[in-house]
């Protein structure tokens, strides 16, 4: 009985007709021949024990390089005796966010508002200095530590701007409608590179001679209004699948436009969306390398210093596995915990 299912299992999936049969064998050929090698350059023959390039003798992977250089690649040039500001953010930061799953539904909307609002601010309090603490520029921040403060960043912002941008396409005033059209249609036609040299290079030209803004700053607040607009078209797409008797409904009650928006009609369109927002923000997580080009290094910008440093040339493969398997994990746990709010929030009957 059980071979009976996975045999059932097999054909439904695998072999139902036979073009998916060919790309099953392809796929299971191409396996069958990268699979092996990999696990024995990865494990087999790689070298874990040492702190130099000489300890690594074999053909395998010399995960040595990545042993030594794991600091920098988690908190770029940050100093090393000030790193336990960057772990305290991050820690308050995941206790924080475990606490909302445990306290009741009425107080986890200020658990947000504080996220969004103040959170930020105090991290960039720690992380900068002040009061006592040792000023640190942000051009020493790097690695890890600086993707996470990007996507961080980036979502607090753009998905409450994207929210509104949502609302102003659909308004019925003809000013926010425009605008916000104008304002989702240029920053989608525009490349992410671009709106980072903008913020890096063009943005200072139109300071005050004495005025100056941060770099990671002007960077993390282009970062943020380039996703708001895929935020806001991927949120309209939810406002625009809910039936019009939603909004009769609401209206019928005496709701004004923004409690009927904040209380009903947006909690049902952003649950029919919460894929497409999972899929922005794991862009946005995944776009960060990009500020490497205009002179910040995260994870795969330390990476690339590494590599370039003469005394560990060739060790380019190593870095670029480390920061893939990084990137892949952050990126699936994010899916999970999306799954797992689609479940939760999951509103279709069972038969």
């Amino acid at each position: 009985m059980r071979e009976s299912k996975i045999y059932n299992w097999l054909k439904e999936n695998f072999f139902s007709t036979w073009y998916n049969f060919l790309i099953s064998i392809l796929i299971l050929v191409i396996i069958f021949y990268s699979i092996p090698n990999f696990i024995e350059w990865a494990f087999i023959d790689s070298t874990f024990k040492g702190t130099t390039k000489q300890d690594c003798k074999s053909d395998g992977a010399c995960w040595v390089f990545v042993k030594v250089w794991f600091e920098k690649f988690i908190y770029g040039f940050y100093p090393a005796d000030q790193i336990w500001r960057v772990n305290i953010v991050f820690i308050s930061l995941l206790l924080i966010v475990a606490l909302a799953f445990f306290i009741r539904q009425k107080f986890k909307l200020y658990i947000i508002l504080f996220l969004i609002f103040i959170f930020p601010v105090i991290s960039l309090f720690i992380l900068r200095g002040g009061a006592g603490l040792p000023y640190v520029e942000t051009r020493v921040w790097g690695g890890l530590s600086l993707t996470f403060i990007l996507t961080f960043f980036g979502i607090v912002i753009s998905f409450p701007l994207g929210v509104l941008l949502a609302l102003g396409r659909r308004s019925e005033l003809p000013v926010f409608r425009y605008f916000s059209i104008m304002f989702i249609e240029f920053w989608r036609g525009v490349p992410l590179i671009t709106v980072l040299f903008a913020a890096a290079v063009t943005f200072p030209l139109f300071l005050p001679a004495n005025a100056s803004v941060d770099k990671l700053l002007r960077i993390a607040i282009g970062l943020a209004i380039f996703e708001s607009a895929y935020i806001a078209e991927v949120v309209r797409g939810g406002l625009q699948s809910l039936p019009k008797g939603q909004y009769e409904a609401a209206k019928s009650l005496g709701m004004g436009y923004w409690k009927m928006n904040f209380l009903i009609i947006l909690p049902q369109a952003i649950k029919t969306v919460l894929p497409g927002i999972t899929n922005t923000f794991i862009a946005l997580f995944k776009d960060t390398p990009l500020i490497l080009l205009v002179g910040l290094a995260e994870l795969l910008g330390m990476v690339n210093l590494a590599k370039s440093n003469s005394y560990w040339l060739g060790m380019a493969i190593e870095g670029y596995v480390f920061t893939a398997i990084v990137f892949w994990f952050f990126c699936y746990l994010l899916s999970l915990y999306t799954q797992s709010l689609e479940k939760k929030f999951s509103t279709e009957r069972k038969t």
